[in-house]
Protein backbone atom coordinates (compact mmCIF):
# COMPACT_ATOMS: atom_id res chain seq x y z
CA UNK A 1 0.00 0.00 0.00
CA UNK A 2 1.26 3.40 -1.05
CA UNK A 3 1.71 6.65 2.10
CA UNK A 4 -0.35 9.07 1.00
CA UNK A 5 1.13 12.62 2.46
CA UNK A 6 -1.18 14.52 4.62
CA UNK A 7 -2.33 16.82 1.77
CA UNK A 8 -3.12 14.86 -0.80
CA UNK A 9 -5.45 12.71 1.44
CA UNK A 10 -6.74 16.28 2.86
CA UNK A 11 -7.68 16.79 -1.47
CA UNK A 12 -9.10 13.16 -2.14
CA UNK A 13 -11.76 13.85 0.68
CA UNK A 14 -12.54 17.44 -0.31
CA UNK A 15 -13.25 15.82 -3.50
CA UNK A 16 -15.69 13.33 -2.62
CA UNK A 17 -17.23 16.05 -0.63
CA UNK A 18 -17.34 18.37 -3.04
CA UNK A 19 -18.10 16.01 -5.95
CA UNK A 20 -20.95 13.78 -6.60
CA UNK A 21 -18.96 10.79 -6.99
CA UNK A 22 -19.21 7.57 -5.14
CA UNK A 23 -16.19 6.13 -2.97
CA UNK A 24 -16.21 3.45 -5.01
CA UNK A 25 -15.21 5.07 -8.04
CA UNK A 26 -12.79 7.50 -5.96
CA UNK A 27 -11.48 4.64 -4.33
CA UNK A 28 -10.54 2.81 -7.51
CA UNK A 29 -9.57 6.30 -9.16
CA UNK A 30 -6.81 6.47 -6.48
CA UNK A 31 -6.08 3.34 -5.96
CA UNK A 32 -7.12 2.97 -2.31
CA UNK A 33 -10.04 0.76 -0.18
CA UNK A 34 -13.15 2.33 0.21
CA UNK A 35 -13.14 1.87 3.66
CA UNK A 36 -10.21 4.20 4.05
CA UNK A 37 -11.49 6.45 1.76
CA UNK A 38 -14.46 6.91 4.30
CA UNK A 39 -12.32 6.99 7.15
CA UNK A 40 -10.61 10.01 5.30
CA UNK A 41 -13.71 11.64 4.61
CA UNK A 42 -15.24 11.06 8.37
CA UNK A 43 -11.75 13.02 9.66
CA UNK A 44 -12.47 15.95 7.23
CA UNK A 45 -16.00 16.16 8.17
CA UNK A 46 -15.05 16.29 11.88
CA UNK A 47 -12.06 18.11 11.87
CA UNK A 48 -11.56 19.98 8.40
CA UNK A 49 -8.39 21.10 7.15
CA UNK A 50 -6.55 19.76 10.39
CA UNK A 51 -7.84 16.29 9.90
CA UNK A 52 -4.69 14.65 9.29
CA UNK A 53 -2.71 16.50 11.86
CA UNK A 54 -2.08 14.34 14.51
CA UNK A 55 -0.48 15.59 17.70
CA UNK A 56 2.12 12.84 19.53
CA UNK A 57 -0.52 12.41 22.64
CA UNK A 58 0.09 10.23 25.47
CA UNK A 59 -3.84 9.63 26.14
CA UNK A 60 -5.02 9.05 29.86
CA UNK A 61 -6.94 6.33 30.96
CA UNK A 62 -9.99 8.65 32.06
CA UNK A 63 -10.26 9.53 28.25
CA UNK A 64 -9.19 5.86 26.84
CA UNK A 65 -12.83 5.06 29.32
CA UNK A 66 -14.62 7.91 27.60
CA UNK A 67 -13.65 6.49 23.94
CA UNK A 68 -14.77 3.07 25.01
CA UNK A 69 -17.87 4.47 26.68
CA UNK A 70 -18.88 5.93 23.61
CA UNK A 71 -18.27 3.33 21.57
CA UNK A 72 -20.78 1.09 23.07
CA UNK A 73 -23.48 3.25 24.84
CA UNK A 74 -23.86 5.03 21.40
CA UNK A 75 -23.01 2.05 19.35
CA UNK A 76 -20.41 3.99 16.92
CA UNK A 77 -17.82 1.69 14.99
CA UNK A 78 -14.43 1.87 16.62
CA UNK A 79 -13.48 4.02 12.55
CA UNK A 80 -16.53 6.47 13.77
CA UNK A 81 -15.18 6.92 17.09
CA UNK A 82 -11.39 7.10 15.99
CA UNK A 83 -12.44 10.15 13.44
CA UNK A 84 -14.51 11.93 16.25
CA UNK A 85 -11.79 11.71 18.98
CA UNK A 86 -9.24 12.85 16.51
CA UNK A 87 -7.18 9.44 17.03
CA UNK A 88 -4.46 8.95 14.40
CA UNK A 89 -5.02 5.11 14.28
CA UNK A 90 -8.03 2.66 14.58
CA UNK A 91 -6.19 -0.27 15.66
CA UNK A 92 -5.42 2.23 19.03
CA UNK A 93 -8.71 1.88 19.89
CA UNK A 94 -9.20 -1.87 19.07
CA UNK A 95 -6.41 -2.14 21.27
CA UNK A 96 -7.73 -0.01 24.30
CA UNK A 97 -11.23 -2.36 23.99
CA UNK A 98 -9.79 -6.00 23.68
CA UNK A 99 -8.22 -4.49 27.21
CA UNK A 100 -10.62 -3.16 29.05
CA UNK A 101 -12.92 -6.32 28.12
CA UNK A 102 -10.09 -8.57 29.63
CA UNK A 103 -8.56 -6.65 32.27
CA UNK A 104 -11.16 -3.60 32.99
CA UNK A 105 -10.52 0.19 33.83
CA UNK A 106 -7.34 -1.09 35.19
CA UNK A 107 -6.02 -1.91 32.15
CA UNK A 108 -6.01 1.27 30.15
CA UNK A 109 -3.70 2.77 32.94
CA UNK A 110 -0.09 2.80 31.98
CA UNK A 111 2.63 0.68 31.92
CA UNK A 112 5.57 1.26 33.49
CA UNK A 113 8.31 1.65 30.83
CA UNK A 114 12.07 1.05 30.81
CA UNK A 115 14.21 -2.08 32.47
CA UNK A 116 13.08 -3.57 36.03
CA UNK A 117 14.86 -2.96 38.65
CA UNK A 118 17.42 -5.41 39.99
CA UNK A 119 17.09 -7.39 43.21
CA UNK A 120 20.22 -7.82 44.96
CA UNK A 121 21.02 -10.31 46.36
CA UNK A 122 23.30 -11.02 49.12
CA UNK A 123 25.03 -14.16 47.81
CA UNK A 124 28.37 -12.68 48.03
CA UNK A 125 28.96 -11.86 51.08
CA UNK A 126 27.58 -14.85 53.14
CA UNK A 127 29.48 -16.36 55.94
CA UNK A 128 29.19 -20.14 55.87
CA UNK A 129 28.34 -21.53 59.94
CA UNK A 130 29.27 -25.05 61.04
CA UNK A 131 26.23 -26.39 60.57
CA UNK A 132 25.95 -25.83 56.59
CA UNK A 133 29.68 -26.88 56.65
CA UNK A 134 28.45 -30.43 57.55
CA UNK A 135 25.31 -30.29 54.44
CA UNK A 136 28.87 -28.83 52.13
CA UNK A 137 30.95 -31.88 53.11
CA UNK A 138 27.36 -34.48 53.06
CA UNK A 139 26.91 -33.03 49.33
CA UNK A 140 30.96 -33.56 48.48
CA UNK A 141 30.62 -36.83 49.62
CA UNK A 142 27.03 -37.26 47.61
CA UNK A 143 28.70 -35.77 44.87
CA UNK A 144 32.05 -38.75 44.25
CA UNK A 145 29.38 -41.61 44.81
CA UNK A 146 27.47 -40.29 42.26
CA UNK A 147 30.07 -39.59 39.81
CA UNK A 148 31.66 -43.30 40.68
CA UNK A 149 28.38 -44.55 40.26
CA UNK A 150 28.15 -42.87 36.67
CA UNK A 151 31.23 -43.98 35.50
CA UNK A 152 30.75 -48.07 36.64
CA UNK A 153 27.19 -47.61 34.52
CA UNK A 154 29.10 -46.16 31.41
CA UNK A 155 32.25 -48.89 32.44
CA UNK A 156 28.87 -51.51 32.27
CA UNK A 157 26.98 -50.32 28.71
CA UNK A 158 30.10 -50.70 26.89
CA UNK A 159 30.32 -53.77 28.25
CA UNK A 160 27.05 -55.04 27.46
CA UNK A 161 27.24 -53.06 23.73
CA UNK A 162 30.34 -55.34 22.92
CA UNK A 163 28.99 -58.41 23.86
CA UNK A 164 26.05 -57.97 21.95
CA UNK A 165 28.17 -56.82 18.20
CA UNK A 166 28.61 -59.21 16.33
CA UNK A 167 32.48 -60.40 16.36
CA UNK A 168 34.41 -59.84 13.47
CA UNK A 169 35.55 -62.87 11.19
CA UNK A 170 39.01 -63.20 10.31
CA UNK A 171 40.42 -63.00 7.09
CA UNK A 172 42.76 -66.03 5.90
Amino acid sequence: MAKFTKEYKLQIAKRYINEMISYRELANQVGVDQSILRYWVMLVRHHGDQAFAFPYTNYSSAFKLRVIQFITEENYSIREASAIFHIPDPCMLRRWKKQWETGGEGALEPKEKGLSTMTSNQKKNKVINNSSNESVEEMKKELEYLRMENAYLKKLRALVQEEQSPTKSKRK
